[in-house]
């Protein structure tokens, strides 16, 4: 998309100098204004000229790094520009255009480019850093430049390529191992390997059947039970965690079911569900992220498919609150079942919410709750929970929440 172009001062006031010399030259009768006019109108119309053709068109290709980057982190783009017009284009200066919610100093001098008859490159190679603020989906561009000719009396602004998609993942911050919440790594959730005793291997024998190869018998199993034993391989299995972000529009700001950002307590309630993501991956869970109501907001996390987790952040990026209100569909969703963790993050909650949830607290090894808002002595009603306010600060609603639990424990 092209520009108004437009004259600097310094060309407006040439303009205005030639129109003045031929109305005085008129009413004086002094030739010599006349030429002196027509050479100061020449001036003007050379100088807009040279612009005009001194920038054609160019193909803009950028290259962010890192691709995917996340909420507040550095990123590095490289635009680089090839021209395609054949007349030499001149110098000036260039400015990327950024989102409001990315910021960065993406401006800078445009060098001058040859003419297309000539071998030199055609090509301009510009950086910039930048900081996406919010997480979400912003767009990079367009490149604008803007070229003066060498007298400074025309000036002419274009915008040159497309734009450029980027997107932008929640802010994650370190949550510590909570007591009681490790998965096989962190040792207390107990493996196959640390039921049998017997090194890593995660087999158990059990009495030899017909069509089982010889090559599978436990030999020392056999000897100790005096009948024939064949290894078994026992599949192990990791723990699994399950995190529940409240998106029901009734919990959090209006803002909230507008964009992502608008709404400040629920980017921190999304901030802690990625940074819990994290913590259980790394501690050995397979991490289920799921709506009030059961539906699922990303795949499940295997605690060794880093690509799931790269997914889960994807996903957790361009997520906003939903115009309803379904948290008691909690009740009915872990209905005859049990988890390992449960972290449930919440906006508002009220007290008979939170005495309603209760009963969900007993499907859970370890049941957090976490609400941005409560109501007072709403989270005191939640019984069986570990609970804390959430504010600003994720990771300490989160080491609150665990040190309720531990003190709740030893109690």
């Amino acid at each position: 998309m092209r520009r108004v172009r437009l004259l600097t001062n310094r060309g407006t006031g040439a303009l205005v100098l030639a129109l003045g010399c031929f109305a005085v030259a008129n009413q004086l009768g002094l030739v010599e204004l006349i030429w002196f006019g027509l050479l100061m109108l020449a001036l003007v119309i050379g100088s807009v000229l040279a612009v005009v053709a001194g920038r054609g068109r160019a193909d803009v290709t950028r290259t962010v790094s890192p691709s995917v980057p996340e909420a507040g982190t550095d990123l590095s783009v490289s635009v680089h520009v090839v021209m395609r017009s054949t007349l030499p284009a001149m110098g000036g200066r260039w400015h990327d255009d950024l989102p409001r919610a990315v910021t960065g100093t993406a401006y800078g001098t445009f060098p001058a480019v040859a003419s297309g008859f000539s071998r030199a490159d055609r090509t301009a190679e510009l950086t910039y850093r930048a900081v996406p603020r919010q997480r979400g989906v912003h767009w990079l561009g367009p490149l604008e430049v803007t070229s003066t000719d060498p007298f400074g009396i025309a000036r002419r602004t274009v915008s040159l390529g497309e734009l450029t998609r980027l997107v932008v993942t929640p802010a994650t911050v370190e949550l510590p191992t909570l007591s009681g919440m490790s998965g096989r790594s962190g040792g207390t959730v107990p493996s196959p390997a640390n039921r049998l005793g017997q090194g890593t291997d995660d087999i158990v024998a059990r009495p030899w059947a017909p069509g089982d190869s010889m090559r599978r018998i436990h030999w020392r199993a056999s000897a100790h039970r005096d009948e024939l034993m064949v290894r078994q391989e026992e599949q192990e299995t990791a723990p699994e965690a399950v995190i529940v972000l409240d998106r029901g529009a009734m919990r959090w700001s209006p803002g909230a079911l507008e964009r992502t950002g608008a709404d400040a307590a629920f980017e921190t309630a999304v901030t802690l569900c990625a940074s819990a993501v994290v913590r259980l991956v790394q501690d050995g869970y397979a991490v289920e992220v799921i709506d009030a109501d059961g539906t699922p907001l990303c795949a499940r996390i295997d605690a060794t498919d880093a690509g799931a987790l790269e997914d889960a952040m994807f996903a957790l990026a361009t997520v906003t609150a939903r115009p309803d209100d379904r948290l008691l569909a909690l009740i009915d969703v872990f209905s005859g079942t049990t988890t390992g963790p449960l972290v449930v993050v919440t906006g508002h909650l009220g007290r008979r919410d939170a005495e309603a949830l209760a009963v969900v607290a007993h499907h859970s090894s370890f049941p957090m709750l976490l609400s941005a808002s409560p109501e007072p002595d709403a989270l005191e009603a939640a019984g069986g929970w570990a609970t804390a306010r959430l504010r600003d600060d994720a990771a300490g609603a989160w080491r609150a929440a665990g040190a309720w639990r531990s003190g709740d424990a030893a109690a």
